[in-house]
């Protein structure tokens, strides 16, 4: 294994809507971010209410080149600084991903350097690992058994690692991802897009009108995080604050009905699998049951708030009965839906019960889609290559293909 002090990559993500580009440096064998740029397309797919791949994929290729130029910048390195570069190879939208591998192999050729492919889940994962300046100190500990809840709009697994890049997936959803079943949701109700974002911002309205409206309005200032609000919502949130807050009790009765009613798919299951589908389902039913002229905002709110409290129950009981069992040292939450506020939150409260595991998560700006988080799991696969190694993806850097499908592994 090689053991250099400093080693830079230049990670390139593209898996879905996002055009991505990070330098990562390796510091005192820590993934250190010196720049992070992301290129979002919110306002492109939202007129459609959802990504269409192949707009997407024209974006990607407009936007790659900035993305990377401002990324070196800000970084202050040149193509003779970089040792390596990283790219999500899968899994993701294929014209996605393309558009990302394509650019990512012509540089790799260009400038002569080693291309490494990455799994996209690991790069959330591995978002947990970095530290974002030289002179930030961070203790070294030891992480493993490390165990990750992985909640995306595509993927809902519970992962155990013993070491680096060693995966065993205790469990999976059956069907709908988490993220997917929370923007299937949104369009039910009738939300925008994404919607993700605002049936988390209208199920804290309900928690706690006041305290819940003025959090979701600070954090949309700074990142666009998935809790945060998209587009006008801010202002849409305020406007409804003195209304909601006259309106608390109604919300009260509302919600303690949906809660009853919504399911918590596969909670006593005995295993680790899960299943959105059939709460998503409740949902709709819900509605449809529900007089037009009663489906008003405090209908929608409350609905969101019982549909979001059911997801995290899910999810929070599953990682807990993983952690009996395996007595990690670390747990992590890793994809878009790890920034939801109300899943972190009920993660905080549920691991002091175990006082030999830390509960770590990634800031918010790198819980969605980000080439920083490819760029730590790249640079930690990096280091522990041979030189022949090294130069082999160096030589067969043309060979590297998207794989829509792509396992962790």
């Amino acid at each position: 294994m090689n053991t250099e002090k400093s080693i830079n990559i230049l990670a390139i993500e593209t898996s879905c809507d996002d055009t991505a580009a990070s330098v990562v440096t390796l510091i005192d064998g820590v993934p250190t971010i010196l720049s992070s740029v992301v290129s979002s397309q919110i306002e492109l797919h939202r007129q459609y209410g959802g990504v269409v791949p192949a707009l997407a994929a024209r974006e990607h290729v407009k936007n790659l080149v900035p993305v990377i130029d401002e990324a070196m910048k800000k970084a202050g390195v040149s193509q003779a600084d970089i040792d390596a570069i990283a790219v999500t190879e899968g899994p993701g939208l294929i014209p996605a991903l393309l558009a990302g591998v394509s650019g990512a192999k012509a540089l790799a050729l260009v400038w002569q350097k080693p291309l490494i492919g990455i799994h996209h889940i690991e790069g959330h994962i591995y978002a947990n690992f970095v530290r974002e300046s030289k002179v930030e100190s961070q203790k070294s500990k030891d992480l493993f058994p490390l165990l990750a809840l992985v909640v995306s709009g595509g993927h809902t697994e519970l992962v155990l690692m013993n070491d680096h890049f060693e995966y065993e997936i205790l469990g999976r959803t059956k069907d709908d991802a988490a993220g997917e079943a929370f923007d299937k949701v949104a369009k039910m109700l009738g939300l925008p897009y994404p919607g993700g974002p605002e049936v988390a911002a209208r199920a804290a309205l309900v928690t706690s009108p006041a305290r819940n409206a003025t959090t979701v309005n600070n954090a949309s200032c700074s990142d666009a995080d998935w809790h945060s609000v998209a587009g006008g919502r801010k202002s849409q949130v305020e406007s409804q604050k003195s209304e909601i807050e006259s309106d608390v009790s109604k919300f009260k009765i509302q919600n303690s009905k949906f809660v009853s009613r919504f399911p918590r798919p596969m909670i006593d299951s005995g295993d680790y699998d899960f299943s959105f589908s059939g709460l998503k389902t409740a949902v709709l039913y819900e509605i449809r049951k529900t007089a037009e002229p009663d489906q008003d905002e405090p209908f929608v709110n409350a609905i969101c708030h019982a549909f979001q409290e059911a997801v995290v129950d899910v999810l929070v009981t599953k990682t807990k009965r993983a952690i009996e069992e395996y007595m990690p040292t670390t747990l992590v939450i890793a994809g878009g839906v790890s920034a939801n506020i109300s899943l972190r939150e009920s993660l905080t409260t549920m691991i002091q019960e175990f006082p030999y595991t830390t509960f770590t998560v990634p800031a918010f700006r790198y819980s969605l889609d980000n080439a920083a988080m490819i760029g730590s799991a790249a640079i930690l696969r990096y280091a522990r290559l041979t030189t022949d190694e090294r130069e082999a993806l160096k030589q067969n850097a043309i060979d590297l293909e998207p794989d829509a499908n792509f396992p962790l592994r």
